[in-house]
């Protein structure tokens, strides 16, 4: 127990101080959070860095996001990398690992510690997202468990639900999913069929989802269902349920087989008369689009960051490959071509990072608007494809190869354009915005 207190010691100081701001406190206060000013200033951005991964850069961390960083990076070498290889024919990774993660606090870092989180900020959360990415392993759902589905029961749950999910949550003990998309409604949730009647103080609920991280291994589902088909608009007569593993009538169907993610466990879910309580509503009844309206700004972001971090690794990925691989008689990084190439590349994706890390300051600062979420995923994601196939080229025919990370990492970025809201949809959603005249 000591050695988890230890290893979680870092999250505490990120806490505001509560002594009052008077006397030599608030002396010794006020001088501080200058000292900490004046560092974050003099950090390096990752363009003047010696890597785009270095840990100590980027003026939007301080120290104790450093020291946070280097657990999580350890972490991820020690207990995921040697693993993901098996996890990918497993189609899934192990139960061991999800509890490791929660024993190490990287579940449910922003989730505040009243309700059984660690109490950490987002951007301590963010570098968990980060340094999933820098190893390359695309198979734990920490994130969509920790930073999607736990700010819907922290945020519109009851007492007792929260009570219920949210430490086990942070544990590693119960993992989370969420199921919005149906065979017949991707990126239009308002077309969604899955419903839910009532009978009594129950709900009956039958239906099915599909495309769902974490559906295999999940030990509780939010289900996105039609509850009011005689609302206004679809929007109005849509709720959100928990459903747990193991009730009567919820049959998970098979992993889905995908071009990449492969360690990541997706299935399809089936929902055949299940006999919900009045406790298993999520937030108050047909009020579930308005709530996911607001969260999918933070899933958006996610998606952003994640694509942005996990261009940074392709860079570095390359440019360590074309150093070392031999044409003509010399490395191809003394080729002009390349040498230009990766010029190109460092430049975009640190333009890139200078705008994401801009967005996760507005998030920090519960300022980021939706158009804004959805133009850095947008932008994100199509830079991550981009880089993927620039970098695999560099590669040459090795890049084609499974057993290097370039080709695993360029099957991986393909989906990011498509979850979460296609692209073609952010487009939709960044126009609405500018002709709007509001």
């Amino acid at each position: 127990m000591a050695s988890v207190l230890l290893r979680r010691l870092p999250l505490c100081s990120w806490k505001p101080a509560l002594s009052s701001w008077t006397g030599t406190g608030a002396r010794f206060q006020h001088s501080q959070k200058h000292q900490d000013d004046d560092k974050r200033t003099s950090r390096l951005e990752p363009s003047s860095a010696r890597t785009l991964m270095d840990i100590g850069t980027r003026r939007i961390f301080s120290t104790d996001h450093d020291i946070f960083r280097q657990s999580v990076r350890r972490f991820f070498q020690e207990e995921v990398v040697p693993h993901h290889a098996q996890w990918e024919k497993d189609g899934q990774v192990s139960r061991e690992v999800w509890e490791k993660a929660g024993k190490q606090g990287l579940l449910g870092v922003n989730t505040c510690e009243e309700h059984g989180g660690i109490g950490g900020d987002l951007l301590s959360a963010t570098v968990v997202w980060e340094e999933q990415m820098y190893v390359n392993c695309s198979g734990p759902g920490f994130n969509l468990h920790s930073d999607i589905v736990m700010p819907y029961i922290v945020n519109y749950g009851s007492k007792s639900q929260i009570e219920r999910y949210i430490p086990k949550m942070a544990a590693g003990q119960c993992i989370g999913a969420i199921a919005m998309t149906e065979p017949g409604a991707g990126s239009d949730l308002q077309g969604i069929r899955t419903n839910a009647k009532k009978d009594g103080r129950d709900w009956i609920l039958n239906g099915s989802k599909t495309f769902v991280t974490n559906g295999w291994m999940c030990d509780v589902v939010i289900v996105v269902a039609v509850t009011n088909r005689e609302a206004n608009s679809p929007a109005h007569g849509i709720s959100l349920f928990l459903v747990d593993n193991g009730m009567k009538g919820f049959i998970k169907g098979r992993k889905l087989e995908k071009i990449g993610l492969k360690a990541q466990d997706t299935a399809e879910l089936f929902f055949e008369d299940i006999r919900l309580p009045a406790d298993a509503l999520l937030g108050e009844e047909n009020k579930g689009f308005y709530y996911l309206m607001a969260e999918l700004p933070q899933e958006r972001l996610l998606i952003a960051d994640m694509a942005l971090a996990n261009s940074e690794f392709m860079f570095e990925e390359t440019r360590a490959y074309v150093k070392q691989r031999k044409a003509f008689g010399k490395t191809i990084s003394h080729l002009q071509t390349v040498q230009h190439k990766l010029a190109e590349l460092k430049t975009q994706i640190c333009v890139g990072r200078a705008f994401l890390d801009s967005c996760l300051q507005l998030h920090a600062e519960k300022c980021l608007d939706s158009s804004t979420a959805s133009m850095a995923k947008y932008w994100a994601s199509d830079l991550q494809n981009s880089v993927a196939t620039q970098c695999l080229q560099l590669h040459g025919g090795w890049g084609y190869m499974w057993e290097y990370p370039i080709a695993k990492a360029y099957v991986d970025s393909r989906v990011q354009t498509i979850y979460g809201g296609t692209n073609e949809i952010m487009k939709e959603l960044i126009a609405r915005a500018i002709v709007s005249e509001k």
